[in-house]
């Protein structure tokens, strides 16, 4: 138990109502006083009942996806300080969870993320960025917590049909695999699985995921469901005894800060499990303060995890910037730290899982919200935020209107919290510039009197928190370097021996996988090279194209040359291309615009308008077969483009109106085997 407070002098109680009302700079003493008996609603923050649920922690999601695609490819040490502010204890985001796409193959908003398992005797446990990122993660926090979760699934478990429970078994020994995995190869032990990301669950396969975990010795793994609504899961778990018994969190995404009854009933840990996704400004920050609160508040969920961790995928890319901090220029190492960082460090540099929420906790009289945690060792955390509907619209769900207006708001401490001295005091009012302040401490806050209580002035868009924790620090480093954009001119010949990861800087795969390769056929001038390597459609989350696609550089490139070596493998139907002005990416990639030069196994070319090759613009006949290396060269400039064949001019002025601008991309006509070496793009910036 914390000591008795000392008797605080006058002058030190009008310092302490300056920095309780908010006020950063000087306000009249005339105006404190009145503060000190202004009328005001009063909250009581009581352990003398028991305590509430227990706080698991508060998270962000990597993937679902691709959504750190590009974190991977920066330079030190930029690289290190993003991880910094995102996981390191008391220094930014400080998260207690990290949740992260078990790699499918399919397109899962962003773009794709590589299984271990592309094929059903194929393991490789080193493919993609979430094995590393989850030891960067552990490396600045071993305590943090590791969820992993399916979206897509690659295409052999589905045995022909677009459907992972087709052999329960089969599946569960695939999700079983990724866990050992971890532990085998990178020493990570996997708290949490989930099943399959906002799309149907099955009863039988859960219970299945279960018996094998338990088989495996992996009865500390967690099971969470289902990552999509609270219902119809919550109803069958209260069904059906052995389900219940195999979940151990029901987790709900985007649940507006509301639970069901049917969840209250099964008396499980309630999570919302995926939430936020919201642009990265001050509205987004609103977002986040006012749902970190209010999901316990009104919805008793105890973990909170926002999609996504870092905007680190091209910005115009679906939901761009929609990550607690941006980092998308690996090729400049310039990087934000948003306002959503300082607004998780208000709750998680205080209070950690294992912490419990009090029972007093609730909202305020005029908006507004507030909670409180303890460990039971005499600390407490109190959370005060006063989001305003204007400035905390989610991207989901719909929300209700509701006014927050100013006014006072007395808490007294009781129970065990009543001798409580002195309460550290952070601060973040959103905003206006000139008012604006993210996680600024201000003066410790001695309690007044005896009876342990304190008023606070409250305006809208404000958040507090108060603590007996004196460890809090807002965590910086230098100015990273000036936003640039991608380089004019960029080529990759993809000559690494052995690469730390498995996909080159910059590509984003948006339909397929394309990784490095080692071509042991060709140990010449092709003997690396990028391979894509699905030859079946995974089980897709999203509308994932017919062919495969990777896109790079600039969407703001209009008039560029494009060069790369080809080489198609599949004899009879097999097609690569190469394109500029790619329009759409992510879940849209279906539908994308662009100019595409397409060559096939057959001896046919065609310049098309859009991935799909509805809209054909050109084509003919060259002399192409498969297994032959070639050169593609395809030239935009202004409405006319042009391409060649190693060198000779294969087509010229082709009208190309639509779209102005996009991304450059290679691909394939379907899910094919097919090699990409000597990429080069030029273009007049």
């Amino acid at each position: 138990m914390v000591e008795r407070p000392l008797q605080a002098s006058r002058q030190r109680r009008l310092k302490v109502m300056t920095a309780a009302a908010g006020s950063v700079g000087q306000v009249a003493a005339t105006l404190l006083l009145c503060a000190l008996l202004a009328p005001g609603s009063s909250y009581v923050l009581d352990d003398s009942d028991g305590l509430g649920r227990e706080f698991d922690g508060i998270g962000a999601v990597s993937g679902g996806g691709a959504t750190s695609r590009l974190l991977v490819n920066y330079p030190e040490p930029y690289r290190s300080q993003i991880l910094d502010y995102l996981f390191k204890p008391n220094f930014g985001a400080s998260l207690h969870i990290l949740k992260v796409e078990i790699g499918g193959d399919g397109q899962t908003t962003d773009g794709t993320e590589p299984s271990h398992m592309h094929y059903a005797l194929d393991e490789n446990y080193f493919r993609g960025y979430e094995w590393w990122l989850m030891k960067e993660a552990k490396k600045r926090n071993p305590n943090i917590t590791l969820i992993g979760l399916p979206w897509s699934f690659p295409g052999w478990l589905g045995k022909g049909f677009n459907w992972p429970y087709v052999n329960l078994q089969l599946t569960a020994y695939y999700v079983m695999t990724w866990i050992v995995g971890a532990k085998h190869y990178h020493d990570l032990d996997i708290d949490y699985i989930g099943i399959w990301n906002e799309r149907a669950f099955d009863a039988n396969y859960i219970k299945v995921l279960r018996r094998m975990l338990n088989y495996q010795g992996l009865q500390q793994v967690k099971i969470i469901a289902s990552d999509s609504l609270w219902e119809p899961i919550s109803a069958s778990m209260l069904l059906d005894s052995e389900l219940m018994k195999a979940i151990d969190v029901i987790g709900a995404h985007y649940p507006g800060t509301r639970t069901v009854k049917d969840a209250m009933l099964t008396e499980k840990k309630l999570w919302s499990s995926e939430d936020f996704s919201t642009l990265n400004n001050d509205v987004g920050a609103g977002c986040w303060g006012r749902i970190l609160n209010q999901n316990y508040v009104n919805g008793y969920m105890t973990s909170t995890i926002a999609w996504n961790l870092v905007a680190s995928y091209y910005e115009h890319l679906p939901y761009g910037r929609c990550g607690l901090m941006t980092a998308q220029e690996p090729w400049s190492g310039h990087y934000a730290v948003e306002a959503p960082i300082w607004i998780s460090a208000h709750t998680t540099q205080f209070a950690q899982p294992g912490w419990y929420y009090l029972k007093t906790v609730g909202h305020l009289e005029k908006g507004g919200s507030y909670v409180a945690l303890t460990d039971g060792l005499g600390n407490l955390t109190i959370i005060v935020e006063t989001m305003s509907h204007k400035h905390s619209l989610c991207i989901r769900p719909f929300l209700p209107y509701f006014n927050v207006s100013h006014q006072f708001a007395t808490f007294v401490l009781k129970g065990s919290f009543r001798e409580i001295p002195e309460l550290q005091v952070w601060y973040t009012k959103l905003g206006k510039p000139s008012k604006r302040y993210l996680f600024k401490q201000l003066d410790s806050l001695w309690l007044l009197d005896s009876s342990g209580s304190f008023t606070l002035e409250l305006q809208e868009d404000e958040l507090f928190t108060f603590t007996t924790l004196t460890t809090g620090n807002k965590g910086s480093y230098p100015p990273p370097p000036k936003s640039q954009p991608f380089p004019c001119v960029y080529e990759d010949d993809f000559n690494v021996d052995y690469p730390y990861f498995s996909e080159a800087p910059n590509f984003a795969d948006q339909t397929g996988v394309f990784e490095y390769f080692m071509n042991i056929e060709d140990p010449g001038e092709h003997r690396f090279t990028l391979r894509q390597v699905l030859n079946q459609r995974p089980i897709t989350w999203a509308a994932d194209a017919f062919n495969t696609i990777s896109v790079i550089g600039d969407y703001k490139w209009s008039n560029l040359t494009i060069k790369c070596d080809v080489y198609i493998e599949s004899s009879e139907k097999g097609g690569v291309f190469i394109a500029g002005r790619v329009n759409k990416g992510g879940i849209l990639i279906r539908s994308a615009r662009g100019v595409f030069f397409w060559i096939f196994a057959n001896g046919s070319y065609q310049v098309t308008g859009d991935l799909a090759g509805w809209i054909i613009y050109t084509s003919g006949y060259a002399d192409i077969k498969a297994k032959k290396w070639y050169t593609l060269t395809l030239t935009i400039k202004g409405g006319s483009s042009s391409g060649t064949l190693n060198g000779k001019l294969l087509w010229k002025n082709v009208s190309v109106n639509f779209p102005k601008n996009g991304w450059a991309a290679i691909g394939t006509h379907s899910f094919e085997f097919a090699q990409f070496d000597n990429f080069r793009v030029e273009a007049t910036c």
